[in-house]
């Protein structure tokens, strides 16, 4: 029988997004939209809910009664709240709500699937979910690697990431386990921009990594190559007297982390072997070059101007020309006007 999963938000544009990216899966779901809690709650009485997905700001009841009106009838549905909130208090109260995770608005789509797979127990990508018995115990050692570390630490968790925010091998648990997605979501742009630094300065391997102090909890997230990094979380990580051992622990777990990627071949190179970052940005202009079409005037403009003899007078008439003649143009059909959009009272703020 196909999971079924509930939709609530009063915007229709985020009931549209979401389940058109809920079509994108291959999995068979049945999927009910409702516009407030309140015919969510009729949908609920008519079909067995598995996964609910509400908007934590709703007309009438919000999503934190919605969820615990339906769990009175369904106690075992499972919930994923959408939110603009980021308060303290409302944070504490829909992690109370038992959200396996909160997203902040607009939604990584991306992150939503792999919360809606793990939440209803589906198959997903993970390059390393495979069944050979070697891949199984190398997998297995990855968990005890750390496990152990995060009992060496007394730390609250020590997570193994992709490239795509997925956890590979966990122990342990976030103090606010409903921000997991959110969170490891915003690691990767700091992961992606790092990869990008190491390049420009030419690293040949990835050195770097970052510290976030305070707040629920210390956070130490250290690349271990192009596709994977290590995320530590827990209290007084970043103490003076400990931030230094913990950190160079962390850069030899990484080293026997790495170990164990190459052992079952799904390792990130920084750069292809045989092409450097200059190469590859050299051949880019060179691609977007080819590609551009050039205008004669334009580029007579440009020479004449080098030379110093062009007059103020010649570009106002450059100008208005090319205005006269593209300005008007169309970029295709389904494309009109300003003033044709304005005559159809199609601006915002006109009344059609």
């Amino acid at each position: 029988m196909a999971p079924t999963i509930l939709l609530v938000d009063d915007q229709r544009s985020i009931l549209h997004l979401l389940h058109s990216a809920l079509d994108t899966m291959k999995q068979t779901l049945e999927i009910i939209e409702s516009p407030s809690g309140e015919e969510a709650l009729l949908s609920a009485r008519r079909h067995t809910i598995d996964l609910l997905v509400a908007d934590y700001r709703l007309p009438g009841m919000n999503g934190i009664e919605l969820i615990h009106k339906i769990r009175a009838r369904q106690p075992e549905i499972k919930v994923i709240l959408i939110s603009g909130m980021s308060d303290r208090k409302s944070r504490d109260e829909m992690l109370n709500a038992g959200a396996v995770a909160v997203f902040d608005k607009p939604i990584s789509l991306g992150d939503f699937l792999g919360a809606v797979e793990r939440s209803l127990g589906l198959p997903g990508p993970d390059s390393l979910a495979q069944t050979d018995e070697r891949v199984a115990r190398r997998q297995s050692r990855l968990s005890e690697l750390l496990a152990n570390f995060r009992q060496d630490f007394d730390a609250q968790a020590v997570f193994l990431l992709n490239d795509h925010g997925r956890v590979l091998a966990r122990a342990g648990d976030l103090h606010d386990s409903s921000m997991e997605v959110s969170l490891i979501s915003a690691l990767m742009t700091t992961h992606a921009a790092g990869l990008k630094i190491s390049r420009f300065v030419h690293q040949e391997t990835l050195e770097n990594y970052h510290i976030f102090r305070g707040g629920d909890q210390d956070l130490i997230f250290i690349p271990v190559d192009a596709m994977y990094s290590l995320l530590l979380a827990g209290q007084g990580l970043t103490d003076r007297d400990r931030a230094v051992d913990i950190v160079l622990a962390m850069l030899k777990l990484k080293d026997h982390v790495e170990a164990a990627l190459t052992k079952l071949g799904v390792t990130g190179q920084l750069t292809p072997p045989d092409e450097t970052s200059a190469t590859v940005v050299a051949r880019d202009r060179q691609d977007k070059s080819a590609q551009a079409p050039g205008s004669p005037e334009l580029e007579d403009l440009l020479n004449r101007a080098g030379k110093g003899r062009m007059k103020a007078e010649e570009m106002d008439d450059f100008w208005k020309q090319a205005a006269e003649k593209h300005g008007n143009a169309r970029n295709g059909a389904n494309v009109i006007s300003y003033e044709e959009a304005r005559k159809l009272g199609l601006l915002p703020g006109e009344e059609k």
